[in-house]
């Protein structure tokens, strides 16, 4: 087994420019992958379509971006209710089914992956809220609020706010691109039904 003191003793024969370029090889993978992940769900992930509703006001050092809430942001617990949640923030698998007017709308919430049909749906999510009920707080609440990773958006300099009131009136939309594993990532804004914006794959 080589030791602590041999390894940096070896380390330190290699070339600092070698390490510096290794160092960015590695970085340089990790975003191809990122970038690879994001283009396989905006490609081969089911479009759903998500009504937004206002949310709290949005921080501003994050940049320009419109920050998202759902409908399916916050859900009755139902079969969950009072079931051991184990952890804070767990993951729940939300079934979606579109409505008359193909607005995907939340039907039940799971822990696990159920089967879906025709057009429905499963979207992962993280439970923020309502996981924390019960004598020894770790089960499921009666409500839950919950994140999808699909909560910010962002814009072009100067127009997050004109968006974020068009969020408020409920004329803005979202297309959101969902797995079979439940990953989520947005792929489209609609407002008033119409395309404003597109995201590119990379």
């Amino acid at each position: 087994m080589i030791s602590a003191a041999t390894l940096a003793q070896r380390l330190g024969r290699i070339p600092k420019t070698l390490l510096f370029g290794l160092a960015a090889l590695i970085q340089l993978a990790l975003l191809a992958v990122m970038v690879v992940d994001r283009i396989e769900i905006l490609r081969d992930g089911k479009e759903v379509t998500l009504q937004t509703r206002p949310v709290d006001p949005r921080d501003l050092l994050r940049g320009d971006y419109v920050s998202l809430g759902y409908d399916i942001s916050q859900l009755p617990a139902g079969a969950l209710k009072d079931q051991p949640s184990h952890g804070q923030h767990p993951v729940v698998f939300v079934k979606l089914a579109p409505n008359q007017d193909g607005v995907y709308e939340a039907v039940s919430v799971h822990t696990d992956p159920v089967p879906v049909q025709g057009a429905e749906v499963l979207i992962r999510g993280h439970v923020i809220y309502g996981a924390s009920c019960g004598p020894k707080r770790d089960s499921f609440c009666d409500s839950l609020r919950l994140r999808y990773d699909i909560e910010n958006y962002f814009v072009p300099q100067g127009e997050g706010k004109a968006l974020e009131q068009l969020r408020n009136q409920r004329k803005l939309m979202v297309v959101a691109a969902v797995l079979p594993s439940g990953r989520a990532a947005i792929k489209r804004l609609l407002v008033d039904g119409t395309p404003a914006y597109e995201e590119p794959w990379f």
